[in-house]
């Protein structure tokens, strides 16, 4: 049987990054009450005022999405040389939902383009778990309708409304919705089925723990 969580945004608490440069507030990680070295996967909201490093962290398969703000670039470093990191690889972020996915060991500088942005961060310790995130809404801001209804089979799916508010349908349950920063937490869903309805914009996050 799934179990729902329901995290509303107003909640999360604001901490300071690994390396002190900017501050995060946490979703949900697992296990719980696990910290920076310890956790299989991890989903926060990192808001980025100005240039700089990120955190690195060995071991972990990182998602960026960008929620809001003019945008940035994050730049991929090789190894420290005599003459310096030379970039190998640049993410660019310039509109909403833009997606970025990279080594958590990786050395990333972030550029910002004109201000502050709000970021959403998956972070998957490579031999624990594996996720994929996609976005999910109605329709696009070309006007092409999508799927509105999908099925889950997972360890955890993570449901988080990166714009607007949305209604969740799902089988069995009554309707919840959820406004701009809220997650809707599944563990354990089989076959599960959901429906989407409003103007939102949906990350769908879905956890599978590595089996040994």
């Amino acid at each position: 049987m799934a179990t729902l969580t329901l995290i509303r945004g107003a909640d999360l608490v604001a901490a300071p990054w690994k390396n002190g440069g900017g501050v995060t507030r946490e979703v949900a990680a697992f296990p719980a009450n696990s910290g920076l070295n310890d956790f299989a996967w991890r989903v926060s909201i990192a808001d980025v005022a100005q240039a700089g490093p990120f955190s690195r962290f060995e071991g972990i398969d990182r998602t960026l999405v960008l929620l809001s703000g003019a945008g940035m670039v994050l730049d991929e470093a090789d190894a420290d040389e005599a003459d310096g990191p030379r970039i190998v690889k640049s993410h660019a972020l310039m509109q909403a939902l833009d997606i970025a996915r990279f080594d958590g060991a990786a050395r990333i500088d972030a550029r910002l383009v004109d201000g502050a942005t709000r970021d959403f961060n998956l972070m998957v310790r490579r031999d624990a778990a594996h996720a994929e995130l996609d976005v999910w809404r109605e329709a696009s801001k070309h006007g092409e309708q999508h799927d509105t209804r999908r099925t889950f089979s997972a360890d955890v799916v993570l449901l988080f409304c990166a714009s607007a508010s949305v209604t969740l349908t799902l089988a069995g349950a009554k309707a919840l919705q959820l406004e701009t920063g809220d997650t809707l937490r599944i563990d354990s869903p089989n076959a599960l089925h959901c429906a989407l309805e409003g103007a939102g914009a949906v990350l769908a996050i879905s956890i599978r723990y590595t089996r040994r």
